[in-house]
């Protein structure tokens, strides 16, 4: 893969927010699942997070993507930027969550696996 530069990397992603939809993990297959609930630092009216340069001691799951990780991580949406880069792809489905989501902070914990979303887009 080339070398990039950080603001090559960074702008390489299409801010669609869809790495911030929580998922949940059938432990049992290792199946991932997405919800419509997103990360409650992201900013939706600016599509980005609004801690970026702390997300990832904020929130313990999320990942910074690298050239080096972006390959192994299966749960990432088939129409990420970052995906179709390591994979060769054209570019693909350009859609965003964008009116399709709700905060972590508006449901219980509980109430997740009833925001399960099997969209085409991800």
């Amino acid at each position: 893969m080339k070398k990039y530069t950080q603001e090559e990397w960074e702008n390489i992603c299409r801010r669609c927010g869809k790495c911030c939809l929580i998922k949940l993990e059938d432990e049992s297959t290792g199946e991932v699942y997405y919800t419509n609930v997103i990360c409650r630092y992201f900013d939706e009216e600016h599509m980005c997070c609004s801690v970026y340069d702390k997300r990832c001691e904020l929130v313990p799951g999320c990942l910074k993507l690298t050239p080096e990780n972006v390959d192994k991580l299966a749960w990432m949406p088939k129409t990420c930027a970052y995906r179709e880069l390591f994979e060769n792809k054209k570019s693909s489905i350009k859609t965003t969550i964008k009116g399709r989501v709700i905060k972590e902070t508006e449901i219980s914990e509980e109430e997740i696996e009833k925001h399960i979303v099997d969209w085409e887009d991800l």
